[in-house]
């Protein structure tokens, strides 16, 4: 097969340079179309390393699992067969088969897409890699808005590239502690999420984020636990926590007040206190991410959501639902 270089997949289209086709035995992704497996692997050559493009959905999650552990990611392989359950993506794989580049994205709605899981192996980082695979999801998805989540290292490319509409978000994580001065006196009644919850969940979350996450509440409800704030025989707000990396994870978290989002999260924190817990929460939620620090969880790090062509979630109203911590970075 004749090597292809990055311009000649430029030139003619990663569609057809790549010769993508339906894989009807994988459905995924809710109710965005069908994946595509790649028939023809595309060879490139960045400096003295050649790699080829395939179908994140035909490589082993052992070698995704190797690329985010030689990064300093802390995905799971379960965290890692979530995401590809949910979403689509690309990896680069060089001469000897190693996985050295992936990238996914995640169609919340028509004109909207989700991009996460960039990651390049460190050899690769400085010949262009992780800009070449960011132009390859956006030939594949001409036409829509683009969010995504950027880690301090990644800013400056996605800034080159057009994102804009920047908002803080910080890591906040460490072994739970019940904080024993922190009480949130909320009205209300404060339950399990039950069955019956799930379509107010929805709701609630698309007024907060401003699209369809539901095929990622599919994936994520069999896998959490969660609380919800009910108020005059309404759900106002909910939590859900689920294994993912190092311990747990609290997210997504919505609520219209941030006294709202304290009461349904801090179950959570009683139900790991002693074990390693984290939350993702945007830095403008001050009281949020004061009761995160007395339940243990200090600010580990500090990422970026970022949007191409318009702020990548946008709630229904300013004193309505909104995000008060995320699913997770890739998922927003």
């Amino acid at each position: 097969m004749p090597r292809k270089n990055s311009a000649s997949c430029r030139e003619n289209g990663l569609e057809r340079a790549l010769g993508w086709w339906p894989d009807r035995s994988r459905p995924r992704g809710g109710d965005s179309p069908e994946l595509s497996i790649l028939e023809t692997d595309v060879q490139l050559q960045l400096d003295a390393f050649e790699v080829t493009l395939r179908d994140i959905a035909v490589v082993g999650i052992d070698q995704l699992h190797a690329l985010s552990v030689a990064v300093g990611w802390p995905h799971r392989e379960s965290d890692w067969r979530m995401l590809l359950d949910l979403g689509r993506g690309i990896a680069a794989v060089d001469e000897i088969g190693r996985v050295v580049g992936s990238v996914m994205w995640f169609r919340y709605a028509p004109d909207f897409v989700k991009v996460g899981m960039l990651i390049t192996s460190p050899r690769l980082q400085e010949q262009g890699a992780g800009r070449w695979l960011m132009q390859r999801v956006h030939e594949l998805n001409k036409g829509s808005v683009f969010g995504l989540t950027a880690t301090r290292a990644a800013r400056r490319l996605y800034r080159s590239l057009g994102y804009g509409h920047e908002q803080k978000v910080l890591q906040c994580q460490g072994r739970a502690v019940v904080p024993a001065d922190v009480r949130a006196v909320v009205a209300g009644s404060l339950r399990p999420v039950r069955p019956a919850d799930h379509d107010a969940l929805l709701d609630l979350d698309r007024a907060a984020v401003g699209c369809d996450r539901s095929a990622m509440f599919r994936r994520l409800l069999p896998l959490s636990t969660g609380h919800v704030l009910v108020r005059n025989g309404e759900t106002v707000a909910f939590a859900l926590c689920r294994q993912f990396g190092r311990g747990h994870v609290i997210g997504p978290v919505i609520a219209a007040t941030e006294e709202d989002a304290i009461a349904v999260a801090m179950p959570h924190v009683e139900a790991h206190a002693g074990g390693f817990l984290r939350a993702d929460t945007p830095a403008a939620n001050a009281a949020f991410t004061g009761f995160l620090a007395a339940a243990g969880m200090q600010v580990h790090d500090t990422v970026t959501s970022m949007g191409l062509g318009r702020a990548p979630f946008r709630p229904a109203s300013a004193d309505g639902p909104r995000r008060m911590a995320l699913a997770s970075h890739t998922l927003g």
